[in-house]
């Protein structure tokens, strides 16, 4: 179809729906259906077409590997919960941490185990700072803000291993596909980490506040002088339920097995085709190998809780009460599969690369940054904002010298600052809820420096755009 301005309306539908209603979902649905009935104008053809291209999306073997990812991950993180590696991990932590220096760096140290997605760091780290509350000389919301800078600022430069890595290289498949390019999209998210600056200078910041500012609180944060406030933590979320087992290690030997696995299996997968071994971590099918290295975790798992003697049936509804969490992701994954199928048949790319020739290159990645951080705070979703905006940045390559790893990296730097500052991101609810903290004044507090971190991030953007 020749590209015309309506290639560009389901997009023009999306953002305004998503930002008026808080949620993602909704206005991709739109985007999706306005694209579908412009490919068919017709009731029951557009309806016809709209299902056309989330059934093509879904049986896509790629995207069903992510798919599968996400539900596997996903669901191991619900047996491990519900076998006590979380809630045993937090405990034998908290028992031996007794000062700030030493919870700060467990807070640091214990991203290597607990990387896979924010809500998981925050559910193994949270608790124990609440029940060190009193002897931390830190206002709450400053040890929420340095708690969130471990996590997703952290996650989204991690390539292996995490719920977040399978979506990212999804979003960049699909668009690079729309622009007809055979680039391996795994290859160019591991190109744009260096370029993902909000993440960088967040956790520098985080960093930062931790060990040299002097917090305005002098004295122990003040609470409650029962001692049963202590025991608190233990309700703050159910994955540190006192109901819950305490065994740490059904938390570490998963992590240490999917880890180890992933970088294994990628390492033989490039080595069968020859390559040596730097040259085989480039050159691997690296979903492949993270589908496969969680599988075989998943299995390992199961039987490591079966001879601690929890219950089969026990550990299949965890699985499935867990992967089904992730079921709203998968759903919105689908539809953004579908929206940028759709758009590229109406000549999206084509569209955008013939009409932006006047916006200067130099100021190309900047703005895209702003732009694209005012659509996550208004709507708090990192994943929504790269779906969006994924294909319009790597249009924008195909027409402009711009380097196509700093546009990915400015994209999903604009996706993590909505996660990281909007007062409707699940990272900020989580962690307010856990601290028992107001989610408004709680996002407030961190607007301030999430804005410092997005302007040095600006002119970071602005100064890579006139050197590469």
């Amino acid at each position: 179809m020749e590209a015309s301005w309506l290639s560009v309306l389901p997009f023009l539908v999306v953002i305004p729906i998503a930002i008026y209603t808080k949620q993602v979902l909704p206005g991709l649905v739109v985007g999706l259906v306005v694209g579908s009935y412009i490919v068919s104008p017709t009731i029951i053809g557009g309806i016809q077409t709209m299902l056309y291209y989330v059934v093509q999306a879904l049986i896509d073997e790629n995207n069903i590997k992510i798919v599968v990812f996400l539900y596997a991950f996903s669901g191991l993180v619900g047996m491990i919960k519900m076998c006590g590696g979380i809630k045993g991990f937090v405990e034998t932590a908290a028992e031996r941490i007794t000062t700030k220096k030493q919870a700060l760096i467990l807070t640091y140290v214990s991203t290597i185990g607990t990387f896979s997605a924010p809500t998981f760091r925050f559910v193994t780290i949270a608790p124990i700072m609440k029940a060190l509350l009193k002897k931390v000389p830190m206002s709450t919301k400053e040890l929420g803000f340095v708690i969130e800078t471990t996590a997703t600022p952290v996650i989204v430069l991690i390539p292996v291993a995490t719920a977040f890595v399978g979506y990212m290289v999804s979003v960049i498949q699909i668009s690079i596909k729309n622009v007809g390019s055979n680039a391996d999209p795994y290859s160019l998210f591991i190109q744009s980490i260096p370029f993902n600056f909000f993440a960088i200078v967040t956790i520098l910041l985080g960093i930062y506040l931790s060990f040299f500012h002097r917090s305005h609180t002098d004295a122990p944060t003040q609470m409650d002088d029962d001692p049963e406030d202590e025991a608190d933590w233990h309700e703050c979320h159910p994955a540190v339920s006192k109901d819950l087992p305490n065994k740490p290690w059904n938390l570490i030997i998963p992590i240490i097995l999917v880890i180890s696995l992933t970088l294994f299996l990628t390492w033989w997968d490039g080595s069968i085709q020859g390559y040596t071994f730097f040259e085989a971590f480039i050159n691997a099918n690296v979903l492949q190998a993270m589908v496969v290295a969680l599988i075989i975790t998943v299995f390992i798992s199961i039987a490591l809780f079966l001879i601690q003697r929890f219950k089969l049936g026990d550990l299949i509804a965890s699985f499935v009460e867990g992967g089904n969490d992730l079921m709203s992701v998968i759903v919105l994954l689908s539809v953004v599969w579908g929206l940028s199928s759709v758009t590229d048949d109406l000549g999206f790319s084509q569209f955008v690369t013939s009409h932006t020739d006047w916006i200067p290159e130099s100021f190309i990645v900047p703005l895209l940054f702003i732009f694209g951080s005012a659509i996550s705070y208004f709507i708090g979703s990192a994943w929504g904002t790269w779906g969006m905006l994924m294909p319009l940045g790597i249009s924008l390559t195909a027409v402009t010298d711009v380097s196509v790893p700093i546009i990915i990296g400015a994209v999903f730097a604009s996706g993590s600052f909505g996660a990281f500052a909007s007062p409707l991101s699940d990272d900020t609810n989580t962690i307010a809820k856990i601290l028992d903290l107001k989610v408004m004044d709680y996002a407030r507090f961190k607007l301030k420096p999430a804005l410092i971190a997005a302007g040095i991030t600006t002119v970071l953007y602005t100064g890579v755009s006139f050197l590469f």
